[in-house]
């Protein structure tokens, strides 16, 4: 197994050193590849794809993934598993130090990317992985590590931090704006009114658009809008009057569904 080094030489864009990674990942023959970096606020990297199922663990700061049809939201402590040849674009809510290990999973191919709440077995884990060349380690014990990783992946526990769009024009520009401005009190009649279709039509059109409901899509918006801000140090109380909730209790209890713990436990758990 190699570590990438991703240092941007003097005189080198992030662009070329973009490509020049991904020909490196390419062309690598190891089982395992294991690479870290950080990222500045803001960073975009281009559309791309890898021939290999990717693991991008963000240990600390927040990623936006974005595939064909949805974007997928990395906070701290989370990754995003990307099947093989799937093509995506990534933006850098915040400064990020990622972590991101390469693996073969021919079953992964044709899958989605899923979201997963690293565990600490996995965060470990992948840290060896990482250190390997600053810490070298025996061929077996190198082994034995990406085997319990490669083990561990199924019990990574997914959250739903995907958030589908849909293809309709006219319905994609009600969810980008939303995004601007999330509220836990927009309607559907609100927005079957926009469209100028009957309620029960719009329910059944947005889920044949999305594959979710109306409610659980705007749940899932609303969540995504709140972590950077939760990040960033913002008080949850501020948050979620923000998102149109009418008190903490109702947006604790939506984020504890979704994330499987509240938002002050999230925020110690980020902070430590």
């Amino acid at each position: 197994m190699r570590v990438l080094d991703l240092t941007i030489a003097a005189g080198e864009t992030r662009r070329d050193h973009h490509v020049e990674s991904l020909h490196w990942l390419e062309q690598a023959n190891e089982p395992v590849i294991a690479l870290a970096r950080t990222y500045p606020t803001g960073l975009a990297v281009p559309r791309h794809s890898h021939s290999r199922t990717q693991l991008w663990f963000a240990r600390r700061g927040i990623v936006l993934v974005s595939t064909g049809d949805r974007r997928w939201m990395i906070p701290p402590g989370h990754a995003l598993i990307i099947p093989a040849a799937t093509e995506h674009s990534a933006e850098m809510v915040s400064d990020v130090e990622m972590q991101s290990v390469y693996v073969d999973l021919p079953g992964e191919t044709a899958g989605q990317p899923r979201v997963v709440e690293v565990t600490p077995l996995a965060q470990t884990l992948i840290g060896e992985l990482v250190a390997v060349e600053a810490r070298p380690m025996t061929e077996r014990r190198l082994s034995l590590v990406s085997e319990l990783l490669l083990d561990e992946f199924p019990h990574l526990p997914v959250r739903p931090l995907g958030l589908p769009f849909p293809s309709d024009r006219r319905l994609a520009k009600l969810c980008r704006d939303f995004l601007k401005a999330p509220s836990a009190r927009t309607s559907i009649d609100e927005w079957a009114q926009r469209l100028g279709l009957a309620r029960r039509s719009f329910t059944r059109h947005f889920r044949a658009e999305t594959g979710i409901s109306f409610v659980t899509w705007r749940q899932q918006a609303c969540l995504l809008a709140s972590l950077p801000r939760l990040a960033e140090g913002e008080p949850v109380t501020t948050v979620a009057l923000d998102a149109g909730y009418d008190n903490i209790a109702a947006f604790s209890t939506m984020f504890r569904r979704m994330l499987g713990r509240s938002p002050s436990t999230y925020l110690k758990a980020q902070s430590a």
